[in-house]
């Protein structure tokens, strides 16, 4: 690995914990109906996010130029390249590495969906834009989620699923991977002892109160993960900066639900 790419991994990656606590609001055409609520007013969301000290923060380029400047140097911010509806009507990428590492991110992240029909036109996306990537010392997050197309191209979870996931990102020439949960700490474990790029994992669907996406991340940390990237369990909640604060005493520090959110300040009486 070049020292360019060193540098801004590490940057990602500063935690003396080794893992990574990163918030995603890349969410765009794929919400062309029902635009999630904590995502309506991005500043605002943004000003919310930064107080509880996210390590990184991976958003679209239009908003990064419109919405990033108060707060960039302060925090790693990945650029997200690609954006595609559920249906996979539409599949576009946005942006270069170029453009990327012109406006001082520290990465370029790729999303992408495997076993659908696009799945090789993805992949070749992944693999040309890592390519670009390589040249300018531009780390690649691949984004990756395994789909059911005989469910409504549902997310799948299931272990086989989840490895060739990783699989995919790893020959496409991704530095990091991201990667749906399996849902166990074991299964997980045994995946990520396969890949020689680091894997973190998505923060899933909305779960139904802050303790159970606290336990999600208990398991994830369990697993060996090098953390997560989350994203309605932290802007969809009640106090986005408090949600941020307990996930990141579970992936650093190791707590468990209810000390976490002690150190929130949001236990229960």
């Amino acid at each position: 690995m070049d020292l360019a790419k060193q540098i801004r991994l590490n940057r990602i990656f500063s935690h003396p914990s080794g893992r990574l606590c990163s918030v995603a609001i890349d969410h765009f055409i794929g919400y062309q109906k029902g635009l999630p609520k904590g995502l309506i007013n991005v500043p605002k969301a943004l000003r919310q996010l930064m107080a509880g000290k996210p390590d990184a923060v991976t958003m679209l380029k239009g908003m990064a130029k419109s919405a990033w400047g108060p707060y960039a140097g302060s925090v790693p911010l990945i650029i997200q390249s690609v954006t595609f509806t559920a249906d996979e009507r539409v599949i576009e990428n946005a942006a270069s590495p170029e453009e990327v590492l012109r406006l001082g991110a520290d990465a370029i992240a790729v999303s992408l969906g495997v076993y659908g029909p696009n799945e090789g036109k993805f992949l070749s996306m992944l693999t040309r834009l890592a390519e670009g990537a390589d040249r300018i010392g531009l780390p690649v997050i691949a984004h990756i989620y395994p789909r059911d197309f005989s469910k409504g191209a549902a997310v799948v979870h299931d272990p086989e699923s989840i490895m060739w996931a990783v699989r995919c990102g790893i020959e496409s020439g991704a530095d990091v991977v991201k990667v749906p949960f399996t849902g166990d700490a074991r299964s997980f474990k045994d995946i990520i002892a396969t890949s020689p790029v680091r894997v973190v994992a998505a923060g899933g669907p909305k779960c139904d109160d802050l303790e159970s996406a606290l336990e999600l991340m208990v398991k994830i940390v369990d697993s060996g993960a090098r953390g997560a990237t989350i994203g309605r369990n932290v802007w969809g909640s009640p106090d986005p900066t408090k949600a941020l604060v307990a996930l990141r005493a579970v992936i650093h520090d190791g707590l468990k639900p209810e000390a976490a959110l002690k150190a929130a300040g949001l236990l229960r009486k």
